[in-house]
């Protein structure tokens, strides 16, 4: 007997991915950027970005939107003296295949060719893509406001240069019903084909019918339709709040994420919790996600409470590049954005203007919708009134950091 109900929860799972990468090639394209062409962002992210859940406050971002259905694109890449920047080189399954700059190829730029998955190449510098549609996100540092302009010069070195492409056609968004989402979802598959190491799922969610670019919901009976619709269902349920960038479990007071975070191999439910909580996360030997937890269980703070975390001289956060703490308010659908407060301040880190530090070398952080005082507003991190969630972005993070010898402090009660 055929179960569609399970089928159904599990591709509704599986294609997350492709319908919201989806999405942000329509976001992009509507606001004037085409496909194979860089679009801008050219201030750091507050609390009106919306595209993206969990956003960064320490990079600008450079996004390009890729389709090699003509043939290869060239990526050009600035040089950035010492400034941190990456090229982060998504697949339309939202694994990352590449990184390019700071820690992979260097701080002195290049020109780089990416081929889709059958396209011929040679050279030293070319990147197979496993997909023909590709989002490539570049992050270059912005180490304070003093350093808005400059920064901005490096962005602006990012290029794409490559054949025209014809013009995305919309999607299906995730809220949509279950026979529009699939349909997009088969279109998409067909496109853009699962790995050969997906074929025990394909398998799982053949009586549905995807992946040909014909999908039909129509042959379905009520009986078959109402089974879906509760498979459908139960995966909405199932991806609220699910660990996203840094997993559910605590230790010493932090969620550590997962190692396959960025590349998910075959772990389609953890990449849809990504997908709807932490899209475009990078892999963790170039950023490091990790999640404040709570006193008493869960990732969950009071904003209306007072906190702190206290950072010893000799338990530094180690990293190669930088530290930041981001706050963000919570959805009804468990993503995380940034939250207006008073000083403009969505991220405090080890960059910040004006930190102070204690006189034997350790930091306090102080964390509320209150300020703290005069005093310690420094060090303020400003909280919403309502539940807020706290990420530490830990940028090429040490080895120490990566296997867990190193601990973070817990953020306690002030």
């Amino acid at each position: 007997m055929t179960d569609r109900r399970a089928a159904a929860r599990e591709a509704w799972l599986y294609v997350l991915p492709l319908i919201e990468i989806a999405a942000l090639r329509t976001v992009s394209q509507a606001a004037g950027t085409p496909l194979n062409s860089f679009g801008m962002m050219r201030r750091l992210a507050d609390h009106r970005a919306r595209a993206v859940t969990t956003p960064n406050n320490d990079t600008f971002y450079a996004t390009c939107q890729i389709d090699l259905t003509n043939g290869p694109v060239t990526l050009t890449i600035p040089p950035s003296g010492d400034r941190y920047l990456s090229l982060q080189l998504m697949d339309a399954w939202s694994n990352s295949f590449a990184v390019l700059g700071t820690r992979t190829t260097g701080n002195d730029g290049g020109t780089y060719t990416l081929v889709g998955p059958t396209d011929a190449a040679e050279g030293r510098n070319v990147v197979r893509s496993p997909t023909r549609h590709v989002w490539a996100l570049a992050r270059i540092l912005v180490e304070g406001p003093h350093d808005l302009e400059a920064a901005a010069v490096v962005q602006g070195g990012f290029s794409a240069q490559g054949p025209q492409a014809a013009p995305a056609p919309d999607y299906a968004r995730r809220h949509d019903g279950w026979a529009t989402y699939f349909a997009s979802a088969d279109r998409l598959m067909a496109l853009n084909p699962p790995p050969m190491t997906d074929g025990a799922l394909l398998k799982r969610i053949a009586p549905l019918g995807l992946g040909e670019g014909t999908f039909d919901p129509s042959r379905f009976n009520p009986d078959e339709q109402a089974e879906i619709e509760a498979g459908v269902g139960e995966a909405r349920k199932a991806v609220r709040g699910g660990g996203g960038l840094s997993g559910s479990h605590f230790i010493e007071g932090w969620a550590y994420p997962a190692s396959k975070l960025g590349d998910f191999g075959q772990d389609y439910h953890f990449r849809a919790v990504v997908a709807l909580g932490g899209l475009a996360a990078l892999p963790l030997v170039e950023a490091t996600y990790l999640r404040a937890g709570a006193p008493g269980g869960g990732g969950e703070f009071d904003g209306l409470k007072a906190w702190r975390l206290h950072i010893p001289a000799d338990r530094a956060i180690p990293v190669n590049a930088f530290w930041s703490l981001s706050m963000y308010e919570i959805t009804p659908e468990r993503q995380f954005y940034f939250t207006d407060n008073p000083l403009n301040r969505y991220a405090i880190g080890d960059r910040t203007a004006g930190l102070r530090w204690n006189d034997d070398g350790s930091l306090d952080l102080w964390i509320g919708h209150e300020s703290p005082g005069l005093e310690r507003e420094s060090n303020w991190l400003p909280a919403p009134a309502g539940p807020f969630a706290l990420f530490m972005r830990a940028y090429l993070p040490r080895p120490e950091l990566l296997d867990g010898r190193y601990r973070l402090p817990a953020v306690v009660a002030a």
